[in-house]
């Protein structure tokens, strides 16, 4: 953890206010926005997860920048600080979320871009993945125990963008932000819990304090029958710019990717160029992206 610079390392709290004088300016904002998110008012109401407030404000949050959502050096870098983070955060703190800032796009690219780029993240993930998917997580999103999955665990990305206008809970003014929770983290308080539901009724009333509106019509509680993880991944604002299905099929064959490409510090194969040694194209599974 911490290697120099800001960019496709794994970062804590410390490590992170220490480097971002040297950081990109759009990591500097992001995290400000970020951080006055979690620990700051909207209207007097208080962010709706007080257990986002408490990481950051204990200090517990771990963090990630990416410089692009396509490229796939970039990705490779993400994917390793990914694997990084799933044998660190156990040690790190008994709640250690993964915040991770995208640089943003050009422009003002509107709603359906967002997907795009988060699901264009996951899909590279998924084929790229080092372990094989789950056994215990089906791999139809359409189910309600489906979970997203990557190193062999189950994980809970949720995520925020600048196209968010009343939904301010969701929103984050300078681009793409994901922050992924291991599934194991939610033990003893899922839906089926006593403490999961007071949690769950908590954090859905300080949302509809926070953002001025009412909870989104996608947010559902997982394993529970007719709800879907998948959409709450980034809600929808726009029907029409947002996907109708999840745009993810996993599959649990293993592995999808050449095994170089699997290894770590594979991202080296990539010269500006998007090229290797010999000049060939370097294939990433997932088309001319």
């Amino acid at each position: 953890m911490n290697e120099p610079g800001t960019e496709g390392v794994l970062l804590d709290q410390e490590t992170l206010h220490d480097r971002l004088g040297d950081a990109p300016a759009w990591l500097r904002d992001h995290y400000e926005a970020f951080r006055e998110s979690m620990l700051g008012e909207r209207d007097g109401s208080p962010f709706p997860c007080y257990f986002g407030i408490e990481v950051e404000r204990e200090g517990d949050m771990l963090y990630a920048a990416c410089e692009s959502t396509t490229d796939p050096a970039a990705l490779l870098r993400f994917r390793d600080v990914l694997v990084e983070y799933l044998d660190t955060y156990p040690d790190h703190a008994e709640r250690a979320p993964l915040a991770v800032f995208f640089a943003p796009p050009e422009g003002d690219p509107g709603e359906a871009h967002y997907h795009e780029q988060l699901w264009h993240v996951l899909e590279f993930l998924h084929v790229h993945d080092p372990e094989p998917w789950p056994e215990e997580i089906p791999t139809d999103p359409d189910t309600p125990r489906f979970e997203f999955c990557f190193g062999g665990e189950a994980l809970f990305p949720t995520s925020r963008a600048p196209f968010y206008t009343d939904r301010k809970s969701r929103y984050s003014p300078v681009g793409l932000e994901i922050t992924v929770q291991p599934r194991t983290v939610f033990d003893g308080i899922t839906a089926d819990t006593e403490a999961g539901q007071n949690a769950r009724d908590t954090i859905r009333g300080r949302m509809a304090d926070y953002d001025g509106v009412c909870p989104h019509a996608d947010l559902g509680d997982w394993g529970v029958e007719g709800d879907r993880e998948w959409t709450q991944y980034l809600f929808r604002e726009d029907e029409d710019a947002s996907p109708d299905a999840c745009p993810l099929n996993p599959t649990r064959d293993h592995p999808k990717a050449p095994e170089s490409l699997l290894a770590p510090g594979a991202w080296r194969r990539f010269d500006d160029a998007a090229t290797d040694a010999d000049g060939a194209a370097v294939t990433t599974g997932l088309g001319d992206d």
